[in-house]
């Protein structure tokens, strides 16, 4: 595991899924972990788990889809540990199921707000920060339907797509100033966020359809997809940028 001491780790969506299990994971390679999230008492539990693991660690309330709540984040950040190294941008939502001729507009306003524009903010606000440092790493977590269409999600697709250009570009114009920005693209990980689609324990039949469209015809673990983020923000990846990393258990191999 590659050694992250006396780092400064900003993790969006940190109280489950993905985020936390990264938290964790981060925390335990000796990170200073920043746990930003919109649910307090979640977030503050999962702070107060990785204190204990050595590291200081805070949590800080955030919106995504606020500019002004990203903005706070950054500044409280900087003003707590005085830099910012690694940038996780993990935060997002499913949002509603339905083909495009019926899809609530207040909920494709809603996906496209948190999952897009919450990248956008922070990305923004992220890089100034690590501009002034003249160094940095930032991760934004995409999907798999970030590089496929999948019916029922046109809200959820259209702003992983857009995420992966927002990725690319920043790449290309902050290279120079050595900041590398990446995505990762997950297959369906069992997360709350599959609980609240019906993908869970409670409908196999749903379930296993939706395993069976990967390779290895199961659902992944928050865990495996922690190993990737700390590649990509470690010095092992030094020449890595620019690119959307696939973790899919082979869905994208079909």
């Amino acid at each position: 595991m590659p050694s992250f001491e006396n780092q400064v780790v900003l993790i969006t969506g940190a109280s489950s899924g993905i985020g936390k299990a990264a938290a964790e994971a981060f925390a335990k390679a000796g990170a200073h972990v920043v746990v930003a999230d919109v649910s307090a008492e979640e977030g503050e539990a999962v702070a107060q788990q990785l204190s204990a693991l050595g590291p200081k660690s805070l949590f800080i309330a955030c919106d995504v889809a606020s500019s002004a709540s990203v903005q706070n984040l950054i500044n409280q950040t900087l003003d707590t540990f005085g830099r910012l190294d690694v940038a996780i941008n993990n935060a997002g939502i499913g949002g509603a199921s339905a083909f495009s001729a019926d899809y609530p507009d207040e909920e494709w306003q809603r996906v496209i707000n948190i999952n897009l524009s919450g990248v956008w903010y922070c990305q923004k606000y992220e890089l100034q920060a690590m501009v002034a440092a003249g160094r940095g790493v930032i991760i934004n977590m995409a999907s798999i339907l970030g590089k496929v269409g999948f019916a029922g999600a046109s809200a959820y697709v259209a702003a992983k797509h857009g995420l992966i250009g927002l990725t690319e570009t920043a790449a290309l114009e902050y290279g120079p100033q050595g900041i590398r920005i990446n995505a990762v693209c997950p297959g369906f990980i069992a997360t709350p966020m599959l609980t609240k689609a019906g993908i869970d324990d409670a409908h196999k039949d749903l379930q296993e359809a939706v395993a069976s469209k990967h390779a290895m015809h199961r659902l992944g673990k928050p865990e495996e997809i922690t190993g990737a983020l700390l590649w990509l923000a470690s010095d092992e990846a030094s020449f890595v940028t620019g690119q959307a990393i696939v973790v899919d258990g082979g869905y994208l191999a079909q």
